[in-house]
């Protein structure tokens, strides 16, 4: 980690610590809110990320390594995880793989590296955002409301609460998709980019519209990025013989026929 980064975190969790013991403050949330799981083997970094998110109204529950972060998943019932990408015992990528195999819960990775690599390979597992450090905490706040919203809201012009085009279904209440009668397990953001692409059957969406449907927030996505989600999106619904998103090479995105 970068000195520079390394004594930011270290005044920021000192300022956290004073903040959280001082007069006035709260000992804790009230179960109701949605629960965030962090996990990073640096006590300054989850007493950064704790701060920012019982500010924000979060509740929170932590792990310093891999194997303390499958626990908590299974003992928490976390709505949403940080996840640190450089962990001992089990690194990030490892825990995500061991989750996807039975769960949909959305999950931010964080990273000290910047390759686009890291990126790409953490979206390709199943992560539905990336951050890397050092990142600001009122930008990691907005990007777990974002993916929170992705997962929970439906679409504001779209007051059906079932979307259908041919044999693919989607329930916007229960996040469900399904192709004829079969259910397909969708992350939060494959969900977006699917319900986006079903308001308007047949219709081209770059992956600029795509990404101003898929995520809440104002924020750059690269190209990669979004071909990543697509493309997971696409192998959910090989494994099952279907082929419900078509390329406009050069274009964008569209939602073909679905029998």
């Amino acid at each position: 980690m970068p000195a520079a980064w390394r004594g930011f975190t270290k005044s920021m969790a000192l300022s956290c610590r004073i903040r959280a013991n001082g007069p006035g403050s709260q000992q804790g949330v009230p179960r109701g809110v949605a629960r965030i799981l962090i996990v990073d083997d640096d006590p300054a970094i989850r007493d950064v990320v704790r701060f920012a998110l019982a500010k924000a109204g979060f509740e929170t529950v932590e792990a310093e390594n891999g194997r303390e972060a499958l626990a908590r998943f299974a003992e928490a019932a976390p709505d949403l995880i940080v996840l640190d990408i450089t962990l001992p015992e089990l690194d990030g990528t490892e825990i995500c793989r061991r989750i996807r195999r039975e769960s949909t819960l959305p999950i931010l990775f964080l990273s000290s590296r910047d390759e686009e690599f890291d990126r790409v390979l953490g979206l390709e597992l199943g992560g539905d955002d990336y951050l890397t450090k050092p990142f600001s905490p009122r930008e990691l706040v907005a990007r777990i409301k974002a993916v929170l919203r992705r997962g929970a809201a439906p679409l504001a012009e779209a007051p059906v609460r079932v979307l259908s085009h041919g044999v693919l279904t989607l329930d916007l209440d229960a996040m469900r998709a399904s192709w004829n009668g079969q259910e397909v397990t969708l992350t939060a953001t494959e969900f977006g980019i699917l319900r986006t692409l079903m308001t308007r059957p047949g219709k081209v969406y770059s992956r600029d519209s795509l990404m101003d449907g898929a995520y809440s927030v104002d924020k750059i996505v690269s190209d990669r990025t979004i071909d990543s989600h697509v493309r997971r999106l696409r192998a959910k619904f090989e494994a099952i013989g279907a082929a419900p998103v078509e390329t406009l090479h050069g274009v964008g995105y569209k939602l073909g026929v679905c029998r």
